[in-house]
């Protein structure tokens, strides 16, 4: 069975009687086009199954009006959120968006790059893998000029423009949370140093740690992938450990969930024994028992930012040489898993 030739400006041209220029700029809403022609063009053209070429389209514009998004990860409501605000700005202002994401690989993350580039998108939003250890894959676009706006996951020390929180200041508030609770032996469980946010939280609990004159031991650092069988893992660690940890600090809310779980069917009670935190307030930190305390990520608000960010520069608003690090809130919420001592503001 053959397949139907697409209808054209030229098809609908004829059937009105009217010039291919006329129907073009009628259908681009051109002010030189009055209303009633207008609707008569775009009428007839829904009538006859009329499809606007878009790919040829951004060939004479050498636009797609298209933005690449690069995601780390997909499985968590801190990541639903990023693009739910970035599909909003872009919705708004009349992107699409494909979506790609790199499962913390370096080799899907390369693959990944390549392809938005080859689909010409106008711009990038993105977030990096664990494994990346530089920005090399990315030089194509740097290459042609096309605007790159780095969130969460970044190279800070490439000049690019980058969306972040303040991850030193938000793990140095959790972890002097923990200390005030009286704990001393706070056992910090988080993902690859190699990539900012883990190693700035890293640096936040040491220096709260060194601030309370507590010392800095490095075999109670456990770097994991943080999933939920990493979080049961560390959890089956630490309990082996001599003193046993009073709290932990986990840098992931699912695998602090995880590993709350698993040492409270070993008997350790929480926060009595053990005071316990994560990161990123997921909705899991709402629903286990006790209720999690946590760092509030908004991610929402990060891909709103990252996405005007990049649309203003791409209609000429603003300029990215001009934006380099843009940081934005983040707030400690203090729940039921780490309070040993009563606080004033529970959330």
């Amino acid at each position: 069975m053959n397949q139907k030739k697409d209808t054209t400006i030229y098809d609908i041209a004829r059937k009105l009687n009217l010039s291919s220029a006329t129907v073009s700029r009628a259908l681009n809403d051109s002010e030189s086009i009055n209303k009633n022609t207008k609707k008569l063009v775009k009428d007839t053209a829904k009538q006859m199954g009329y499809r606007h070429n878009t790919f040829a389209s951004s060939l004479r514009n050498q636009k797609t009006n298209t933005i690449g998004v690069l995601m780390h990860e997909l499985n968590s409501s801190f990541i639903t959120s990023v693009l739910a605000g970035i599909e909003k700005v872009t919705a708004e202002t009349g992107y699409d968006i494909i979506i790609a994401h790199s499962s913390e690989s370096l080799k899907k993350e390369i693959a990944n790059v390549q392809n938005l580039f080859h689909k010409r998108v106008d711009g990038l939003i993105a977030s990096l893998s664990n494994e990346t250890k530089n920005l090399d894959h990315f030089q194509p676009f740097f290459d042609k000029k096309l605007p790159i706006v780095f969130y969460d996951r970044v190279d800070e020390s490439s000049d690019t423009t980058k969306v972040i929180i303040n991850n030193f200041k938000a793990a140095y508030d959790l972890t002097r949370h923990l200390l005030e609770q009286g704990c001393k032996n706070i056992l910090l469980v988080t993902g690859s140093l190699d990539r900012n946010v883990y190693s700035e939280r890293r640096r936040g609990y040491q220096a709260a740690l060194k601030d309370f004159n507590i010392p800095y031991r490095k075999e109670w650092v456990l770097v994991k992938d943080l999933t939920n069988k990493m979080g049961e893992e560390a959890a089956m660690e630490a309990l082996k450990m001599k003193p046993l940890p009073d709290a932990a600090f986990i840098t992931h809310d699912f695998s602090a969930a995880a590993f709350m779980q698993t040492v409270r069917k070993h008997g350790v009670k929480v926060p009595e024994d053990m005071a316990i935190a994560g990161f990123n307030n997921d909705l899991v930190s709402k629903f286990v028992e006790p209720q999690l305390t946590t760092i509030d990520y908004p991610g929402r608000d990060m891909g709103e930012i990252a996405a005007r960010t990049l649309v203003n520069h791409l209609k000429g608003i603003s300029d990215l040489g001009l934006m380099k690090t843009i940081i934005i809130r983040s707030e400690l919420i203090v729940r039921q898993s780490s309070q040993r001592r009563l606080e004033p503001k529970v959330r």
